[in-house]
């Protein structure tokens, strides 16, 4: 699926923080797909092609991303993309949802889950921040370009010559090379608009991790089946951290490897990703999760 048919099908929805752009596929219990920082919803796309039989499957825009807007003046951090979930939700009138983060989107679903507990049926992190490590070592030197004020040049350089955006983000991607010119303009093209650059650059900024630092208690407390599904081989997000998230979240269930994958392999290896996703799913049943909310 290319971007244009995926976004085909975009809609939005107003909420306090802003009109929240999302896509969505299938018919069932809701489970919510949220990305990392400069992608959107369409780093989703294998898993809402795939899981519309059993869920029904929706990825938002994060604020600062794709095609949401965020209202001026929004809170741009992190903690406010989590509260902003809660909002989506309500908006759309959905009260509890399986789910599911990659990369910074990982680190939001924590504080979202921490802060929310309630609206949680199920969990899956994947490579993503956590408790210190926000933002990681590695991914200091974008930060820091961020806050020099280089994001637009960056993202226009990268635009005119996909090997610049190949080869910044290859610590991320197992096979960068194999990364498609038009995913790239998928995801990059949207944050060329003024407002939603100006948007991205308040969300870099505000990386800290007094944010996940903040919500470490909750992550304790919280019970719901958590799956931590990681790749080996990354710079940013080593593998010590997934075993932190499994002791650190009483309700892990399961922490599977994906031999010498890297952040996005949720989109390069989404096969194997889909299978664990699936079977972590079926192991926790949708009544048996909502029997055990309202008990």
């Amino acid at each position: 699926m290319n971007g244009e048919t995926y976004f085909a099908d975009r809609r939005t929805v107003a909420t306090p923080a802003g009109r929240i752009s999302y896509v969505e596929r299938g018919a069932g219990p809701v489970a919510l797909f949220v990305h990392g920082v400069l992608l959107n919803g369409y780093l989703w796309r294998h898993q809402l092609a795939e899981f519309g039989d059993a869920r029904r499957c929706i990825a938002p825009d994060l604020l600062g991303h794709g095609y949401t807007r965020a209202n001026e003046g929004q809170d741009l951090s992190v903690t406010a993309n989590a509260h902003m979930l809660a909002q989506f939700l309500d908006a759309l009138g959905i009260d509890r949802v399986d789910l599911v983060g990659n990369d910074s989107g990982g680190g939001i679903c924590q504080i979202f889950a921490a802060l929310y507990p309630q609206r949680i049926r199920s969990l899956v992190l994947s490579n993503c921040d956590a408790h210190d490590n926000w933002p990681p070592e590695a991914f200091k030197p974008f930060v820091a370009m961020v806050a020099a004020g280089g994001l637009g040049d960056t993202l226009r350089a990268m635009l005119a010559d996909k090997s610049v955006f190949r080869e910044a983000l290859a610590p991320a991607y197992e096979r960068p090379e194999q990364v498609a010119d038009a995913t790239i303009d998928t995801y990059l093209r949207p944050l060329l608009d003024t407002e939603r650059l100006r948007a991205l650059e308040g969300f870099v900024n505000a990386f800290d991790c007094r944010h996940t630092l903040a919500i470490e208690d909750g992550l304790r407390r919280l019970q719901a089946p958590t799956l931590i599904a990681w790749g080996t081989d990354d710079v940013y997000f080593p593998l010590t951290w997934s075993h932190w998230l499994q002791q650190t979240i009483p309700g892990t269930t399961g922490r599977v490897e994906f031999d010498g994958a890297r952040i996005f392999f949720p989109e390069e290896r989404w096969q194997e990703f889909n299978r664990a996703l699936r079977a972590h799913w079926q192991a926790h049943s949708v009544a048996a999760a909502d029997e055990a909310a309202t008990a």
